[in-house]
């Protein structure tokens, strides 16, 4: 779904940049233009990042739990 209409930033885009470690709503906007322009989206881009960036440390936090095998 498109998120930023006015700069073309897509749910796609800003879950990508969380897997790369764009944790920051300042770093989304530095490297997609998000809520640059009108605005409007800003609500919608901040929620997609925190869901992406949680999404992600859950992700990673079951990379690093070891095994135990009985």
């Amino acid at each position: 779904m498109i998120v930023c209409v006015c700069n073309r930033v897509s749910d796609r885009d800003i879950k990508r940049l969380a897997v790369a470690g764009c944790d920051s709503f300042e770093e989304l906007q530095m490297e997609t233009g998000a809520a640059t322009c009108c605005g409007r989206c800003e609500g919608c881009a901040r929620e997609t990042l925190a869901a992406a960036c949680a999404e992600e440390a859950t992700r990673q936090a079951a990379r690093t739990i070891p095994l135990v095998l009985a």
